[in-house]
């Protein structure tokens, strides 16, 4: 298969879409659906016309990021670039998803240096927003907080992923005993995101859940589907009651010291 250049564009701008902290189509800010490989294979798949392989290549290299966090701005690896990219190489080369996977992983390495430039260059337009406030200027303050940012995101996105999908070299090397060895690798790396998301599963507050789910899948035989429904529902009545509690507590906390100071007053 062969990329355009229109094509890796358009991988680019994909990319692109997983990173903003602006929810323009991608939604939930900067670690968005389209930042999942699962998703952003698919989109590679529509734009290099085949959605069902780019999505089975996508979820197979979305299983190592299984229990990905970006926690306080950091960010250990970018499953962005492994999703589009990675799929992009995959698909291009005609590998199986297992080779895809290892293909993928060293691409989501170096998209830590996109965003940490990315967090780097930032900080420039953070004083000059600043300075724009100092001024008592709102509309300076917005433009430095939103347009800037949002160019730079798309330079330092959509260039780095449209060279790297451009790149005709790479691709054709990606057949022989390079690709064996690739999916030898490839196949043992998914247990590694499975076994994280085990030990977040073994918490003792998600266990119980993970066996009801276990349950209604291996000896109940619903579908996923159904099962994963019932579990957005369970986990919406869940969150409401958990927040709900300490409300209640303090309202009977405060209900209770009431009468007492009738009493006072009657006294």
């Amino acid at each position: 298969m062969k990329i355009t250049l229109i094509q890796a564009l358009l991988i680019g701008i994909v990319y692109y879409l997983g990173n903003i902290g602006t929810p323009w189509l991608s939604l939930l800010g900067s670690i968005s659906v389209v930042y999942k490989p699962l998703v952003a294979g698919t989109l590679v798949g529509f734009i290099l016309g085949d959605p069902v392989q780019g999505c089975i290549i996508g979820a197979a290299i979305n299983l190592p990021y299984v229990a990905f966090i970006s926690a306080g701005g950091t960010a250990p690896q970018d499953p962005g670039l492994a999703g589009t990219v990675g799929t992009a190489w995959a698909m291009a080369a005609g590998v199986n998803p297992a080779a895809a996977v290892t293909i993928a992983l060293p691409l989501g390495l170096l998209g830590t240096m996109v965003w940490v430039a990315h967090m780097t260059l930032d900080v420039t337009f953070v004083h000059m927003a600043d300075k724009a406030a100092e001024e008592g200027n709102l509309e300076k303050i917005c433009f430095w907080h939103v347009v800037p940012p949002q160019i730079l995101m798309f330079l330092l996105c959509v260039v780095p992923a449209t060279a790297a999908t451009a790149v005709k070299g790479i691709i054709d090397s990606l057949t022989g005993r390079p690709l064996t060895v690739l999916t030898v690798i490839g196949g043992l790396l998914p247990a590694l995101g499975i076994a994280m998301n085990l030990r977040a599963i073994g918490r003792p507050g998600t266990l119980l859940f993970f066996l009801v789910g276990f349950i209604l899948v291996v000896y109940l035989k619903l579908p996923v589907i159904a099962v994963a429904v019932l579990a957005g529902v369970i986990g919406y009545f869940y969150t409401m009651l958990s927040n709900q509690t300490p409300q209640a507590a303090a309202a009977g906390d405060s209900g209770g010291a009431a009468p007492i100071e009738d009493d006072e007053e009657d006294f």
